[in-house]
């Protein structure tokens, strides 16, 4: 026998919707952040990027900071996209001086790369080489006399930023401790990068992003703007040297945020 109680809830159910048996509301799931892949330079390895990664990854983003061989434009650009290939999803690629040149190859024609973010990076166009995008504008110290030149093999030299300028030259604003083991433990570039021409340039389909590092004694700050205005990205500027994702991570890794959103 139905009673009255159960008519009364029956119809409350019917007023607020809550049949039994429907399904409950779909909870909101937030949109899933693209994985960062973090490209470094010359005379560097992934570990200048640890300050950063580790801001981001607090955030929430997935985070990849791939070796950067450091033996040619067209084959590290190779590589790089290989590994970019093995990504699903969307990717945010950021670099970090000669890594600038990396990405700028490696990343044309991946539709899953969604921005680029340049930290004092070379960002060439077709043709252009690193010599002449460094030398374009006054005020570089990495010259030959900063150098040591060390032969692996053939025909093939390594360059090495010398101790006794690295700081000064390469990283400024980093503690000296800090400045001589990045010095001890610096990855050599092939001297054939300087020279070696850039390929059709990603960053005329995708949306970019610069810091410039306005005490850079390695790229100029002027090249820095000038590349920047030419690609058409969203610049930002900080008082740094050429590490500026090592002693500005907070500001680096907000930029990176904001191409990302």
């Amino acid at each position: 026998m139905t009673t009255r109680r159960t008519i009364l809830a029956g119809s409350a159910a019917a007023a607020t919707g809550a049949f039994v048996g429907a399904p409950a509301a779909q909870a909101h799931h937030p949109k899933p952040k693209p994985t960062v892949v973090l490209v470094h330079g010359a005379f560097a390895d992934a570990s200048g990027w640890n300050g950063v990664a580790a801001r981001l990854v607090r955030d929430g983003y997935p985070v990849i900071a791939p070796a950067n061989p450091l033996r040619s434009v067209s084959a590290d650009a190779a590589y790089l996209a290989s590994i970019l290939a093995t990504v699903s999803g969307p990717m945010v690629l950021v670099a970090h001086s000669y890594g600038g040149i990396v990405t700028t190859n490696a990343a044309a024609g991946n539709p899953n790369v969604k921005a680029l973010v340049y930290v004092a990076a070379f960002v060439p166009d077709e043709g252009e080489t690193l010599l002449g995008l460094q030398t374009k504008y006054p005020g570089s110290r990495l010259d030959e006399a900063a150098l040591d030149f060390r032969p692996y093999g053939a025909g093939l030299v390594d360059g090495y930023v010398k101790k006794d300028v690295f700081r000064d030259v390469f990283a400024g604003d980093v503690p000296r401790p800090t400045a001589e083991l990045m010095w001890a433990g610096q990855r050599p570039a092939d001297a054939r990068t300087l020279g070696e021409p850039s390929g059709a340039p990603a960053w005329r389909t995708i949306p970019s992003w610069y810091l410039v590092a306005r005490n850079d004694k390695v790229l100029p700050a002027a090249a820095q703007r000038f590349m920047a205005q030419r690609a058409g990205s969203q610049v930002r500027e900080v008082a740094a040297s050429h590490v500026a994702m090592i002693s500005q991570p907070d500001v680096t890794a907000e930029l990176v945020e904001r191409a990302a959103r």
